[in-house]
């Protein structure tokens, strides 16, 4: 099984890349932000605790991102593989999928990290929050999720570059040139 994460700040394309990446290597998509937004939609315990949380443009507690996970990667049993959209954003998280992708004989194969220049994000999620009307996207809510990747996601980096498995794309220019750098380095990691 192929476990991809991919990683990068908000609004670096990572959800246009995992659409592609998924068509092309058949893996399953698990984006921890549309679990949210499907509790939340579905106005679940769970949910209204989530939605509490982003209200206030924080990330969800570990130990509840990493209980919707492995509920949610063990209901496929018979995939190729995952991409991972959103998760891991703390050391914590990444050690938790460690230990539980090890229960399953599995591991993270790649961590592919879209570089984009914060310039760059607010533009792009500026445009998307015309079009999306995710309510995490409003400005002030940007600036609070631009600052929890910058301060806390990035150091999960570090934790997975010390097992050699990240790989760094420029995630600036034309998409499938984009996705083409990103092929060869899935091609590698295979």
């Amino acid at each position: 099984m192929f476990n991809l994460v991919i990683f990068g700040p908000p609004g670096a394309g990572k959800g246009t890349q995992s659409d592609k990446i998924i068509e092309k290597y058949q893996l399953k998509h698990i984006s921890t932000g549309d679990m949210f937004r499907a509790h939340i939609s579905q106005q679940t315990d769970l949910g209204k605790e989530v939605q509490s949380i982003l209200d206030n443009g924080i990330l969800v507690p570990d130990e509840i991102t990493i209980r919707m996970l492995e509920n949610e990667m063990s209901q496929y049993t018979d995939v190729k593989g995952f991409i991972l959209d959103g998760f891991p954003r703390t050391v914590g998280q990444a050690e938790a999928l460690d230990k539980f992708l090890e229960s399953k004989g599995q591991k993270v194969n790649l961590v592919l990290e879209l570089e984009v220049s914060q310039s760059e994000i607010e533009q792009r999620i500026h445009e998307r929050g015309k079009i999306s009307g995710r309510a995490d996207d409003s400005a002030d809510k940007l600036v609070k999720r631009i600052d929890e990747y910058f301060t806390k996601t990035v150091h999960v980096l570090p934790y997975y570059e010390a097992q050699n498995k990240v790989a760094k794309v420029n995630g600036i220019g034309d998409i499938e040139t984009i996705f083409n750098n990103i092929t060869v380095e899935i091609d590698k990691a295979l």
